[in-house]
């Protein structure tokens, strides 16, 4: 099952997604990371999922990454007496603390944090930015508004406040429910919303430990002020253009990917790009050419993976939606554009003898005929910076730990497989070689690089590289110990 792209594919369970034969078709279809969306579905239904996850992996032999993410706290308007009221532009609009239901100049905001940070001049966006307001007076239970944007405001539509960083903690109480219960039930991945500062990517950190890996969704401008302090805090990072669009102005967007998907892979830590990618596939077939061509963008960019929400959650065609990402990412990545787009981009990071193994490790194998790099890893230090420098043929990952290979599966390009303890190199060449033929990246006739880190089994030790034949006899006589 090998895959013929180096794009890894996320897509999200649900309705549309929820059954073993489904999700064992999303997972040939392309999939490499399940998304469990904690803001729908019951606990029992996300163990199920998570169960079938498992079985799959069990059936097929290979390792399936699992990605819970987290709600996040959900700033609402209360409720209006006729469950709605228009606003004209230019109007004056309250929002207080008053449970009373609201009308056509007042409503209850039930967030005290929000008006302790409001300031005159700030903007509030309801229902997805469809309305603007500006604060022209405010104080610790009120904002006096005037409607900058008009439209229909109704019942519980949803609150941003772009100008300001809110006292909020990333994490509300049902987040909390919802981390314990995921990490009992064993996960790779675990997606923070709501993040402002890195300060909430290390709370996170001390409730999880090592139990999985955090990711942190980048949607607020004031994640992206102190974007480097929160990446340097994270294990990965997912860029979400859909809440990250309402907050700052849309032409904006494109640019932050751009420069948040560079700063990742330097740092060489995964980044998804999320969000309306394949959108009108909910309810279509077939996907709009502007819709491919910024799935196309984000993997000329060298995203490491894209994502899927209610395509494969709610849509009708979830199984189409990761066949057009495939077959998006095959086509750019044969593209000699791209090859030319991602060396260029390249950035020379050798500050430590892992740096230096596996870039020459990449030179080698793009300047003579290697059919694979295949990396003995731990921790997964080692496969993630071979993947920094994206190298023109295939990386096999090798590890004993099931957590590393699966949370690898994230990566750009890295093809994992479970492996037994090795003590010896020799072994460990043959192992290498043995995964590179039964995986069909190369015969007997090959060689490949093997990169790993004496003495075996300690994590950050890579220090050696070896080109060695695919041809076990060969190996034998001709490796050392």
């Amino acid at each position: 099952m090998r895959r013929l792209r180096n794009l890894k594919i996320v897509a999200t369970l649900g309705p549309s997604s929820n059954d073993y034969e489904m999700i064992r078709d999303l997972f040939e279809a392309g999939a490499d990371v399940f998304r469990l969306n904690m803001s729908h579905g019951t606990h029992e239904e996300i163990a199920a999922r998570h169960a079938i996850i498992r079985q799959i992996e069990q059936d097929t032999g290979r390792p399936i990454a699992i990605l819970a993410d987290l709600q996040g706290p959900k700033l609402r308007v209360g409720t209006f007496a006729n469950g709605a009221a228009e606003l004209e532009e230019g109007q004056a609009f309250r929002l207080d603390l008053d449970e009373a239901p609201g009308d056509g100049h007042r409503v209850q905001l039930p967030h005290k944090e929000i008006f302790a940070a409001l300031e005159p001049g700030a903007t509030l966006l309801v229902n997805d930015g469809k309305i603007r307001l500006e604060v022209r007076n405010c104080g610790p239970d009120f904002a006096e508004c005037e409607v900058a944007v008009g439209g229909t405001i109704s019942n519980r539509k949803g609150v941003n406040v772009p100008d300001v960083v809110l006292p909020v903690a990333a994490l509300s109480d049902k987040d909390r429910r919802d981390l314990d219960f995921v990490l009992d039930l064993g996960i790779d991945w675990l997606a923070l919303s709501f993040v402002q500062r890195p300060e909430d990517v290390t709370e996170a950190r001390s409730l999880v430990g090592d139990r999985a890996a955090l990711l942190s969704k980048i949607e607020k401008p004031a994640a992206v002020h102190c974007f480097d302090e929160i990446l340097a805090v994270s294990d990965g990072i997912m860029v979400a253009r859909g809440d990250l669009g309402v907050e700052i102005p849309v032409q904006n967007v494109p640019p932050i990917q751009k420069r948040l998907v560079r700063a990742c892979r330097a740092a060489a830590k995964p980044v998804i790009v999320a969000t309306q990618m394949l959108e009108s596939m909910i309810e279509s077939p077939m996907p709009t050419r502007a819709e491919v061509s910024d799935v196309a963008n984000a993997i000329y960019e060298g995203a490491d993976a894209v994502m899927l929400s209610a395509e494969s959650a709610a849509g009708q065609y979830p199984i189409e939606a990761v066949s057009t990402m495939d077959n998006v990412a095959i086509e750019v990545e044969n593209d000699p554009v791209y090859r030319e787009i991602i060396e260029a981009s390249r950035q020379a990071r050798r500050t430590t003898v892992a740096d230096g193994v596996v870039s020459a490790a990449r030179e080698i194998a793009e300047t003579t005929d290697i059919k694979a790099i295949c990396c003995f890893t731990e921790s997964g230090t080692t496969a993630l910076k071979t993947a920094r420098e994206r190298p023109r043929v295939p990386i096999i990952a090798l590890t004993p730990t099931a957590a590393t290979a699966r949370r690898l599966c994230l990566s750009w390009g890295i093809n994992c497989y479970f492996n037994d303890k090795v003590e010896r190199f020799k072994m460990a060449v043959v192992s290498a070689a043995r995964a590179t033929r039964e995986g069909g990246y190369g015969d007997g006739e090959d060689q490949i690089i093997v990169v790993a880190g004496l003495p075996f089994n300690m994590p950050g030790s890579t220090n050696i590289l070896r080109v060695a034949p695919c041809e076990e006899r060969l190996i034998f006589n001709v490796e050392p110990e």
